[in-house]
Formats: C-alpha cells, sequence, structure tokens
C-alpha cells in the first residue's frame, strides 16, 4: 500500500484490522466433552462429601460434633490439631477404627502453675480441689499458709476454677475441641506464714502472718490500733521472721476547747503532752482544768479555759435629793418647785475578766463624779387658812380638805370574833356604830371631827388603814354592800398643835 492509501484510510479500521483475533467455532465434539468433565467432577464432590462421617467428641464432658474423612482415632485428632500431653487421658486407643467408636473421650489435664518457697512449678493436673493440687505437687501446708488462686484467697476444700472456652467460642457456631488446649496456667501462690512476737502494752503474744507489712498483720490478727497508739517498728516496715512488735496503748480522754468537744486518744504522760499533740496553745493567763501538770488516766476529761480581760468604761446616774422647806406664805397642801432636780453622772473604769466567754470577774480600777447631781427643792404650804361648809347639821368650820377613798365596815366585818372581849369595840374604846371612822393616824390624828358628804360627820376613833383612806362605820342592819368611793374629806375646826399635823399629805392611794 502506497503511503498515501494508506493516509486516506481511517485510522480506526487500521487497528480493529491488526488487533481483532480470527474467528473460530467450537465443534460440536468438543462441547460434549466440557459437559461430561463437569459431570464427572461434580460425581467426584459428592461422592467425597457423601463418605464423610459425623464422631463426637468429648473433653472434661463437654460434648463436641465434628465430621472427618479420618479413620482412626489418632489420625482424628492429628486432623483436629488436638496436642495430647502424657497427663491427658483418652479413653479410646488411638489405633480404633472410628467406625467401631461411638465417641472419643478426653479427659485433658488442666496447666497449673504452683509458686511455692521462692520456685515455680509447671503442672497439669486433674485435681478436683486445692487440696488434691496441693498433695499432688508434694507441698506440706501449716494451718497458718495461705493459698491464693487467681488473685483470691482460697482454701484447701475449695473447687479448683473450671476452665472457660477462649472468648471467641461463643461466636463460632462450629467450636473447635483444639482450642481447649490453648489455655493460660491456672495460677497459685503459697504464701508461707512466718512467726512474729506482738508486745500489745507489754503483755507478749506470738502471731503467724502471711502478710507482708507489720500493720497488715495486726489487721489480719483483729488487732484494734488508735490515731494514738505508738507501734515500733512502724506499721508499713516489712515483715520478717521472729521479728518483734512492740504497741504503747494510748488513754482516751475528751478535750473540750475553743467550743470544741475533742475526743481523742493519746500516750502522753501528763495534760501539756496531750495539749502539744492536738496543737492546742495557751496564750496568756489560759489555764486548764485539771492543771497541765496533772497525769493522764483513762477516759480523762480536760477542759481549757480561755481567759479575756477588757477594760470598760461604765457610766451611772447620781439621784438626785428632794428637800422640802416650809413656807408660812404658801396655803396649806400648795406647792411650789423652787428649783428643778437633775440626775448627776458617775464614771468608772472597770476591768472584766471573762473565762470561755462568761463573765467571771469585775474590779473597779478607777472611780469619780462626772456631773453631780443638782437638789430639788419644794416649798409646801403651812398656813392654815379657816373655811366653811354646809352639812345636814348646820354650817360647820373646816381647815382641811382632800380627795381620800372611802369603804365602809360595821362590828361583823372588822374582824374581831364575836367571843373576844373587845368585839364591836374600836381602838379608841368607842362602841363601833355609825359616826365612827377608822383612820390612818399618821394623817389623820385620832379624835379628829370630819365631814364626809353622803355620810355625815364622824369622828377619827378607829384604826386600820393606810394613806388617804378613810373606813366609814356603820351599824349592822345600815351596812352598804361593795361601797367603794373617792369623797371629799373635810377636816373641823379646832386646827390641832402644829406637831400633829401631817404637812405633807402621802399620795397613796391614787384616785384613778
Amino acid at each position: 500500500m502506497s503511503l498515501d492509501a494508506a493516509l486516506s484510510e481511517p485510522h480506526g479500521a487500521q487497528l480493529a484490522e491488526k488487533t481483532l483475533p480470527p474467528r473460530r467455532w467450537l465443534s460440536r465434539g468438543g462441547l460434549v466433552s466440557v459437559i461430561l468433565l463437569f459431570i464427572v467432577g461434580n460425581g467426584m464432590i459428592l461422592s467425597y462429601v457423601s463418605t464423610q462421617r459425623e464422631v463426637s467428641v468429648v473433653v472434661n464432658d463437654r460434648p463436641f460434633t465434628v465430621r472427618t474423612h479420618q479413620t482412626s482415632v489418632g489420625a482424628l485428632l492429628d486432623e483436629l490439631g488436638i496436642k495430647l500431653s502424657p497427663e491427658d487421658i483418652v479413653l479410646s486407643p488411638m489405633d480404633a477404627p472410628l467406625e467401631e467408636t461411638e465417641r472419643i473421650v478426653i479427659r485433658k489435664a488442666s496447666p497449673v502453675s504452683v509458686e511455692v518457697d521462692g520456685r515455680s512449678l509447671q503442672l497439669r493436673t486433674h485435681a478436683r480441689t486445692v487440696a488434691d493440687l496441693i498433695r499432688e505437687a508434694g507441698i506440706i501446708i501449716s494451718r497458718y499458709d495461705r493459698i491464693v488462686v487467681e488473685g483470691e484467697d482460697g482454701y484447701l476444700e475449695a473447687p479448683l476454677p473450671l476452665e472457660t472456652p477462649p472468648d471467641h467460642e461463643e461466636a463460632n457456631p462450629r467450636p473447635n475441641p483444639a482450642q481447649l488446649w490453648h489455655q493460660n496456667p491456672l495460677r497459685v501462690v503459697v504464701m508461707r506464714a512466718v512467726p512474729i512476737t506482738v508486745y500489745d502494752g507489754g503483755v507478749p503474744f506470738t502471731v503467724q502472718t502471711t502478710a507482708s507489712t507489720v500493720g497488715q498483720a495486726l489487721f489480719d490478727e483483729s488487732v484494734i490500733l488508735y490515731l494514738g497508739d505508738g507501734v515500733t517498728p512502724s506499721l508499713g516496715t516489712q515483715l520478717s521472721a521472729a521479728m518483734q512488735v512492740h504497741i504503747e496503748r494510748s488513754k482516751p480522754l475528751v478535750i473540750f476547747a475553743d467550743g470544741r468537744r475533742i475526743k481523742t486518744r493519746s500516750h502522753g504522760d501528763t495534760v501539756a503532752e496531750v495539749l502539744r499533740q492536738e496543737s492546742i496553745e495557751l496564750v496568756d493567763r489560759d489555764y486548764t482544768i485539771p492543771d497541765q501538770q496533772s497525769a493522764i488516766r483513762d477516759n480523762m476529761t480536760v477542759e481549757v479555759v480561755r481567759v479575756q480581760e477588757q477594760v470598760v468604761l461604765e457610766e451611772e446616774p447620781i439621784p438626785f435629793e428632794t428637800v422640802w422647806q416650809p413656807d408660812e406664805a404658801l396655803e396649806l397642801d400648795k406647792q411650789r418647785l423652787d428649783q428643778a432636780g437633775a440626775a448627776g453622772v458617775k464614771r468608772r473604769l472597770v476591768r472584766v475578766v471573762y473565762e470561755n466567754a462568761v463573765e467571771a470577774e469585775r474590779v473597779t480600777e478607777e472611780e469619780w463624779v462626772e456631773t453631780p447631781p443638782t437638789t430639788e427643792v419644794i416649798a409646801y404650804g403651812t398656813k392654815i387658812v379657816l373655811r366653811e361648809v354646809e352639812t345636814a347639821e348646820g354650817t360647820k368650820t373646816y381647815w382641811r380638805k382632800f380627795r381620800a377613798l372611802a369603804t365602809a365596815y360595821s362590828a361583823s366585818t372588822a374582824g374581831t370574833p364575836r367571843d373576844a372581849p373587845w368585839y364591836g369595840r374600836t381602838y379608841m374604846g368607842l362602841p363601833a356604830r355609825t359616826g365612827i371612822i377608822a383612820v390612818d393616824r399618821e394623817v389623820i390624828a385620832l379624835g379628829t371631827w370630819m365631814y364626809v358628804p353622803g355620810y355625815g360627820i364622824g369622828l377619827a376613833g378607829d384604826l386600820g388603814v393606810k394613806g388617804k383612806h378613810i373606813d366609814l362605820c356603820f351599824d349592822e342592819e345600815d351596812l352598804p354592800r361593795g361601797f367603794y368611793h373617792w369623797v371629799n374629806v373635810y377636816l373641823l375646826t379646832p386646827v390641832p398643835p402644829a406637831d400633829r399635823i401631817r404637812w405633807i399629805l402621802p399620795s397613796y392611794p391614787r384616785e384613778r
């Protein structure tokens, strides 16, 4: 082909012509051969599958079902990858034909690692309990030795932990018994007990222990320790055979300090040592009950007394006095304030001592009058002015008039027994009847005539009342009930001597 012709043909046509293989057709005889070959192959596969048998394998009472073309027990175990150890037991002979064997029973020995007396023993065992394992290993155990199985305390009668299948066995629908041969050994540690002597408060006793430290040994022996107890050697010390441990027992006591109740223990000898132990300091005048040098005893109570001092300025009023001065120009029962009274002021410096915030002592350091009191001066009248009052008996002259509380009584209500010789008689010996008035003789002199509106003229002839109070006597048939009135009292002439006049009347009782 010329160059021009080549360039004139399409490029794809050239490639197709060069790369496509020549077309060939399968003959009828070849197709038949292929079909016959396929049928023969499938027949061989089906024949192989149909010749498999199911075999039951029981390992330590755990059943498995397997399918195999093997003809003997040994060949099947090799096919399953089961590597028997000398301690494993197969109840069927290894050369026994599978067709004559209903099931293969294997007693697999469990791997165990026993650590004792500084050495490690690797065993395979059929033991069911810890005691069987220890006996099989030829180990002699004392009653104080400790056995630890897989990190947990064990005892001789305890069963050995059962073997567990690998984690992936549960997810595998057809588990392989060979997996049971791939397990970690059971770890058993025998810890030998060593003897130590413990002196508890001077009393010795022997302890057989497997603990590693002094503290753990005492804990295992149920020896109760308190924070204040002393232990030598210290609790964290590693134990060794024949070690001696000394416990210095503390004494229980209670400390009351700064509002707190501290329950503690101490092996100190004195109160001062206990306070140092609890970091309690005494300052200035602080003290303790009992004192700091007192010896410590069981269940003792110690009180810390905090002493504080404070100087305070106190102020006290000084009451003023009242001076009464007579004034002849001022009418009787009139008063005039000539000078008002005023209280003074007294000041003092006082040192106050507090014990536990409670005042215990108060001492006056200095005292002075800051402001003296002013005396009150009151003038009272002594000028008697006579006046007249109209009565049922005519006009009467009186020299004094004031308000008084009036009550009533008779011979039977005077409080005198009827069989008494003076029954029905007044203080002056007069018959108790209308016209006799009981008075306070410090206010009205006995024998004074007076006029009481609504009652009439009467004689001050009996006693039994106080202050501005008069008790009006009545005949039995005229005695009013519940008589209680404030009345005007007129003291009639003649005017008594000056020494028998009460110039300033009392203020009681007070009319309301």
